[in-house]
């Protein structure tokens, strides 16, 4: 498994393990205080892990944000990350972000179509335009979307202004190559298909990659591919790794808050 090494995190990043609990903190209070602007536990699909929670501004929503959580697509919750709303809350966007069936009982192939159902659902909550983001293995799915296989409804593509997958997996192959690879019940035809960096995209698509520019040479790595599949821009942003470089998020001011949003341009 000689890509196993290549893609752990936690241990090549001080006081690693610390970070879900102190995402699941910030996520709980952050909660706590949106009170009546949090609609949670709504429905897309029929199963178990087929929910978002919605997110709410004061005063009429400017669009909607979508997040889509990483955690490999073995675990993680969009719960453990709800702090990362309070940006897009700041300018005035709702926020929705969907759970999806993880694997073992899931394939990726299954998730990348649940998002895509989930999408429609989620934008009906709010007018407007709608942005795409998602980190890591959320990164993976949001960029999936930007694909002309997945069967994306018209009336969300009309109105999504910008994907901006944060340090995603875009090139699936590697992955067979490390020990997740069992778990995820990943074979090479489903790699294949499942990797952005292979399957061609929509007509007028607009995206940026955003990778922290501490991260492991295998996330550099995928950011490129994304970024040369797609002929769109690639920013690493300074000083950040692959768990805090989702942190800008949180921040109205922050430079990824303002690509995503539009203001920083694409």
């Amino acid at each position: 498994m000689r890509y196993t090494d290549a893609y752990r995190n936690a241990a090549y990043i001080p006081g690693g393990d610390g970070w879900y609990p102190r995402w699941q903190a910030d996520a709980a209070a952050f909660r706590g205080h949106l009170a009546a602007r949090l609609r949670a536990d709504l429905r897309y699909g029929e199963s178990a892990g087929e929910w978002f929670d919605l997110a709410l501004p004061e005063g009429d929503a400017a669009g909607l944000m979508v997040f889509v959580h990483g955690g490999y697509w073995l675990e993680c919750s969009p719960r453990d990350f709800s702090h990362l709303a309070a940006g897009a809350l700041a300018r005035g966007w709702a926020v929705a972000m969907p759970a999806y069936p993880l694997a073992p009982s899931a394939r990726i192939s299954q998730m990348t179509a649940g998002i895509a159902r989930a999408l429609p659902v989620m934008a009906d909550e709010v007018a407007g335009p709608v942005v795409l983001a998602g980190h890591s293995a959320g990164g993976h799915l949001v960029a999936r979307m930007a694909s002309v296989d997945v069967a994306l409804d018209d009336d969300v593509w009309s109105r999504l202004r910008r994907i901006v997958p944060i340090s995603p997996v875009a090139d699936l192959r590697p992955i067979l190559e490390t020990e997740m690879a069992a778990d995820l019940r990943l074979d090479a035809a489903e790699a294949r298909l499942e990797s952005p960096v292979l399957r061609p995209v929509r007509p007028g698509l607009r995206a940026r990659v955003w990778v922290g520019a501490d991260e492991r040479p295998a996330f550099h790595d995928q950011a490129r591919r994304l970024g040369n599949a797609w002929a769109c821009p690639v920013t690493r942003e300074p000083g950040r790794h692959h768990f805090d470089v989702i942190d800008g998020l949180a921040r109205a001011d922050s430079p990824l808050v303002e690509v995503l949003l539009g203001a920083g341009g694409i």
